[in-house]
């Protein structure tokens, strides 16, 4: 169909011109052959390249049918007029099978067209990127029961390592790194120096920002007033009016964190209601800028006992605050496992895992003996339960 022809032409050339310089670990950890599949993501981590790079692999595996597979993006201003209903059923028509659709929150009904694509089109997957502000699973009525979601986070320190030095190095669950550090530390270092790289990381290396040329602090604060500007306040539909208040708590934030909060006094600064900062601060956590540190068994509305940046790249993302070496090592042990394991407040330790193994973590070697697992931001290879920091960093 002429329609589908200028779909077909853009997808060609964005897989034609995608560059993904390594394979992210979520690409094999992901059912493709579940008919509808949600990849969140917070702005930046490179969801569209990741969905571009999936739409390349099918390329190679059937390179006659190449009607078979379309990218679209929301973005586009046909679909102010077409639904993605009725588009879905011309690309069936013509022989497709696997739509990936991005920018999709910016369509309205996008879950309730997505329901009734999976039911009517059964030959039919789609795939699609989700901003994590974005309702799913459970919280979503329409799709909650069909949806597959998985979430892609940005690089890994392995990842970061693996696109520096080409060295392809596999990633190890907590407990291997726990029980074999000193084997593995061993193992790695034999093929890489991973604490010449490991300062960089922290400062700009989760997020894959590539170009040549690019500011990387410059692009990260444009990234981050974009979750602001288009991820929370389209989304949550929170009034623009309120952003300023949004911006500076989040300022507050990054000057301060890792930090307990006085929900009072930031309320009378800001001059709003306490009840509004924990849904601000929940929208912050929800769109990958904070993360919320509770007591076991405690979780939101109730205060977190801590605020930590979602990731040490955000540490460094302003250049008039300055995190210590401390706090960018906590928040790179607690961006690194949160995504797969439970991690809350501790007495006399810096975090509780699992809901059962404390562990500390500091920026150098502790001068006294230490009696649990105690991660160390400046050592290369450790000792018993000494272990170093960036190993924790090979978790995906």
């Amino acid at each position: 169909m002429e329609e589908l022809d200028s779909f077909f032409a853009t997808h060609d050339y964005l897989i034609s011109h995608v560059e993904v310089p390594i394979r992210r670990k979520l690409m094999d950890e992901i059912d493709w052959k579940d008919r509808m599949i949600a990849v969140k993501g917070g702005r930046g981590v490179g969801k569209t390249d990741f969905l571009l790079s999936y739409a390349q692999q099918l390329r190679e595996q059937s390179p006659k049918n190449k009607k078979e597979t379309l990218y679209v993006n929301f973005n586009n201003f046909y679909f102010t007029e077409h639904s993605l209903y009725e588009f879905a059923g011309k690309f069936v028509k013509a022989g497709g099978k696997t739509l990936i659709l991005d920018q999709l929150f910016k369509y309205p009904n996008w879950s309730k067209e997505l329901r009734d694509c999976y039911f009517h089109y059964t030959t039919l997957r789609m795939v699609f990127t989700a901003s994590p502000l974005m309702k799913l699973d459970d919280g979503n009525p329409d799709i909650g029961h069909i949806v597959k979601v998985y979430n892609l986070r940005g690089y890994s320190f392995r990842e970061y390592l693996n696109l520096q030095t080409h060295a392809n190095l596999p990633s190890y669950s907590l407990e291997q790194i726990l029980q074999n550090h000193e084997q593995i530390a061993r193992s790695v270092c034999s093929k890489v120096k991973p604490l010449w790289y490991f300062n960089e990381y922290l400062k700009q290396g989760y997020y894959p920002y590539r170009e040549v040329n690019r500011d990387f602090s410059e692009t990260l604060l444009k990234t981050m007033n974009m979750m602001l500007e288009v991820d929370i306040l389209l989304i949550k539909q929170i009034d623009v009016a309120y952003l300023s208040r949004i911006r500076k708590l989040l300022y507050k934030m990054m000057q301060d964190a890792p930090c307990a909060l006085n929900i009072s006094d930031i309320a009378e600064e800001i001059n709003t209601s306490r009840a509004t900062i924990m849904n601000y601060i929940k929208c912050l956590k929800d769109a990958r800028l904070l993360n919320l540190l509770y007591a076991a068994g405690k979780d939101f509305p109730m205060k977190p006992s801590k605020v930590y940046l979602q990731n040490p790249n955000l540490c460094f993302a302003q250049p008039t605050t300055t995190s210590s070496p401390r706090a960018v090592a906590e928040t790179f042990f607690y961006s690194a496992l949160h995504g797969s394991h439970k991690i809350n407040i501790a007495d006399n330790a810096t975090f509780l895992v699992n809901q059962k193994m404390k562990v500390d973590v500091f920026e150098t070697k502790p001068e006294h003996d230490v009696f649990r697992y105690t991660a160390v931001a400046d050592i290369e290879i450790g000792k018993d339960k000494l272990i170093p920091l960036w190993l924790f960093g090979f978790l995906y």
